[in-house]
């Protein structure tokens, strides 16, 4: 599924990113978590090692970066490595 932009409390167009991309919450201590989709005006995501997904306020999330990423993908094949995440 490709991007699109969809508008947001009648301002400009915000990109809605792929589902799976890592996205960082500011609003939630820097909380990393994969796009799901929307949920209203908010953005579904989900802990990376697994757990209940939380809505977030878009204009509060970004787009991880690449260090952030790693540190996420290390953290799941460590879950994984322990069982927690199939």
């Amino acid at each position: 599924m490709s991007a699109h932009n969809v508008p947001t409390d009648g301002q400009e167009p915000a990109h809605v990113p792929a589902p799976g991309t890592l996205m960082v919450d500011t609003a939630h201590a820097n909380r990393i978590g994969e796009f799901r989709g929307l949920a209203g005006p908010y953005w579904s995501l989900r802990p990376i090692c697994g757990g209940q997904e939380w809505e977030a306020d878009p204009e509060h999330v970004r787009p991880a970066d690449s260090i952030e990423r790693l540190r996420a993908q290390n953290a799941r094949c460590n879950a994984r490595s322990r069982g927690e995440v199939l």
